[in-house]
């Protein structure tokens, strides 16, 4: 393939592999943080792709964590009514979730992903190597998606495995390695069976909505250390295994369980707002439809069910 064919967008932090990955080919640098994750980022690189003079049978590679791979995705999508990307996840985070499964978007007015469109990526490249230069707090926050993968599904005890190797004060890589890929080959079938979100894939939205709703206060109310997404995937989590219990979907302990096993993996567990202040964002979630939430509770580490509530202060049934 002709490297003029390529355009690389990526996000700034990554830059040194990002440009040695690049090889000389046309390469545009974006803040990839929520803060930008926005139409006019989207619009800025379709700006740049016409400058560039990419045509239809051009490819973008997305080098950078989820909101990169989120917006290059976007632009990818909607550039020329749509040309060809691929993933290069450079996050742990990205590397299970974000740069697996075909979803591309921006935020709006402070929600999550509110605008965007489902186009899966030519093919999406692991390389592990890269998460040995993140910062222990973006670790952490990938190995909350990690982990709500295993719950969804517990094949050869990958969820005790993560747990362990996450939890240790060191990580260690090459136990993560095979983990990594076990966790993305899990939401690639998930997303093989339903790619667009009709059934089995909302079970990926496990924690999600609270996530998204947590996300959403923190934006409107100038939080001065927000949760990262997959810190605030760890709070949903624990949030869905308690409405579980409630609707006595699950043994009593589980979400007390999940608690110590998060904390042991350096992720918050408690919300960090009062319930009632999430209320409006967890109505306007985009799992929520004609008065309802499609929501993912738990029945076992392993299992999980998508259950429609009109009320999420239910008591045991």
């Amino acid at each position: 393939m002709e490297k003029k064919s390529i355009y690389v967008i990526y996000d700034r932090n990554v830059e040194a592999f990002a440009l040695k990955l690049a090889e000389g080919r046309p390469a545009l640098a974006i803040t990839a943080d929520e803060e930008h994750k926005t139409m006019d980022t989207v619009l800025e690189i379709c700006r740049w792709l016409l400058a560039q003079g990419a045509n239809r049978d051009a490819i973008v590679w997305a080098v950078g964590g989820g909101v990169t791979t989120d917006m290059a995705g976007f632009a990818a999508s909607i550039y020329k009514r749509g040309i060809r990307y691929a993933n290069y996840p450079t996050t742990l985070l990205s590397q299970v979730d974000a740069g697996v499964g075909g979803k591309t978007g921006v935020n709006l007015d402070g929600f999550k992903n509110m605008i965007g469109v489902t186009k899966f990526p030519i093919y999406t490249r692991i390389l592990p190597e890269v998460l040995q230069t993140l910062p222990p707090r973006e670790l952490r926050s990938g190995a909350a998606e990690m982990l709500k993968t295993f719950i969804i599904e517990n094949k050869n005890g990958h969820y005790e495995k993560a747990v362990k190797v996450l939890s240790e004060p060191e990580i260690d890589f090459a136990a993560l390695a095979p983990l990594i890929e076990a966790a993305a080959d899990v939401k690639r079938k998930i997303v093989e069976l339903d790619p667009y979100e009709e059934n089995l894939r909302r079970t990926l939205n496990l924690g999600h909505t609270y996530a998204h709703a947590i996300e959403w206060y923190q934006h409107t109310h100038d939080a001065d250390d927000p949760l990262t997404h997959g810190e605030a995937v760890a709070v949903g989590i624990v949030q869905a295994a308690l409405l579980s219990e409630r609707l006595g979907l699950c043994k009593e302990g589980l979400a007390e369980q999940l608690r110590r096993d998060l904390h042991a993996c350096g992720l918050p567990t408690e919300l960090p707002c009062p319930q009632e202040a999430l209320e409006d964002a967890l109505w306007k979630d985009k799992k929520a439809e004609k008065g309802i939430i499609h929501f993912v509770l738990i029945k076992k580490i392993g299992k999980v069910i998508i259950k429609d509530l009109d009320d999420l202060h239910q008591p045991t049934e």
